[in-house]
């Protein structure tokens, strides 16, 4: 009855959002924008809901980047949430962002971001080698093309980095359909960014009333 200690829970890890920036999208093709903002507000939603520590951090956000995803400010807003702006391609190589990510003191890491083989094949190979433990939701990440994209995750798996999609993500969070004090939340968030999976909630919610 024990649940493998592989698997994510609220307390167990720190969620670190990379570089969702519109300079960074715009070249983004490996991922429609739709879909990947939808699989942004899903993950956001998700660490929300279940008080997961969520790091957000830009680069040149000023100056050439640009603000992050209206999704993630919806969640985490800038006047309270202290992005941290970087000039590092790596993540792991700023020391401000360093000192919150491991600050936390969650031996688990959730990365996601753009580009995939940029800013988060920095972060995550970066902090294996640090013995952390690194999750990628790889839906909730893009890169200049499929190529990029695939290679980079390839690369990552290659070093222990365990992959995982946005709703995996939020579910492997829920766990179990009788948390009531999340179960609401939960199932609202899917219906207004979980695609068929949510519109199939929607659905299921509307016939129970007949």
């Amino acid at each position: 009855m024990k649940p493998s200690t592989k698997l994510l829970s609220p307390e167990n890890h720190t969620l670190v959002l990379i570089d969702f920036e519109g300079q960074m999208a715009f070249a983004t093709k490996s991922i429609s924008m739709n879909e990947l903002r939808n699989n942004v507000a899903v993950v956001c939603g998700a660490s929300k809901i279940f008080n997961v520590p969520t790091i957000v951090t830009t680069v040149a956000e000023a100056s050439f980047s640009g603000p992050v995803f209206p999704e993630i400010e919806e969640a985490y807003p800038i006047a309270s949430s202290n992005y941290i702006d970087r000039t590092t391609m790596n993540t792991w190589e700023d020391e401000a962002a360093y000192r919150a990510i491991v600050g936390t003191q969650k031996q688990k890491l959730v990365l996601a971001g753009l580009w995939t083989g940029v800013c988060i094949v920095g972060p995550a190979l970066s902090a294996l080698e640090e013995n952390y433990d690194v999750y990628v939701i790889t839906d909730a990440c893009g890169d200049v093309s499929d190529e990029a994209h695939e290679r980079a995750v390839q690369r990552m798996i290659h070093a222990g980095v365990k992959p995982l999609t946005s709703i995996q993500y939020i579910l492997e969070l829920q766990r179990d359909w009788a948390r009531q004090e999340t179960y609401v939340p939960v199932t609202n968030l899917m219906k207004k960014y979980g695609s068929s999976y949510g519109l199939g909630i929607h659905y299921a919610h509307n016939m129970l009333n007949h």
